[in-house]
């Protein structure tokens, strides 16, 4: 974090949310996406809290949350049709300015595909999210699903800190976490930038 800091820049710390149905690779993604973080020499600013979730999460989960990855599989259909459930709780429990990005995970199933990218890119399209097709298995697009998901957070950080000095105090952080939902989250703790 050294150079980050020498050249003036800050560490934030944004809490994005993995949700979708169970089984569709979420905890995979973030596995994938800190492994692949852990490799770089040189640390990121604008680091995330992940959370992921797949059966039903209150409120509180959702609070402060500044980023969502709504995750489906795309070999099994029906786990495509919750996305819009997801979708409605997730606007029902966050700010509009949420970022969102609608994840087609397992592309390396290709072969038993039951989604098409044209369904994931159409349905995106339509509730304004961005899109990806990714797979945790060989690491295809999960740096760059969370990578978009990050510059469109600090886009709309960036606004609010404009207007707001306390809100860029209250995100300014020297540490990064990665917390799992559920009871044994120590184990998916990672320090990274």
């Amino acid at each position: 974090m050294e150079d980050d800091e020498q050249a003036g820049g800050e560490e934030y710390l944004f809490k994005v949310v993995l949700i979708g149905d169970s089984a569709v690779g979420k905890s995979n993604l973030l596995s994938r996406r800190w492994k692949s973080t852990a490799k770089r020499s040189r640390p990121r600013s604008g680091t995330l809290l992940a959370k992921n979730a797949s059966g039903p999460v209150t409120s509180a989960y959702y609070r402060g949350a500044v980023g969502a990855l709504l995750v489906y599989d795309i070999s099994r259909k029906t786990t495509f049709d919750s996305v819009e459930r997801w979708l409605n709780e997730l606007t029902t429990h966050c700010d509009t300015t949420v970022a969102r990005m609608l994840v087609g995970n397992k592309c390396d199933l290709e072969d038993i595909r039951d989604v098409s990218v044209e369904e994931g890119k159409s349905f995106a399209e339509e509730h304004g999210l961005f899109f990806m097709e990714t797979s945790a298995l060989d690491a295809t697009n999960v740096q760059e699903a969370f990578e978009v998901v990050i510059r469109e957070i600090y886009k709309n950080v960036s606004r609010k800190v404009l207007n707001s000095d306390s809100y860029k105090a209250e995100l300014s952080v020297n540490r990064v976490t990665l917390v799992k939902n559920g009871a044994d989250s120590r184990k998916n703790r990672c320090c990274s930038g």
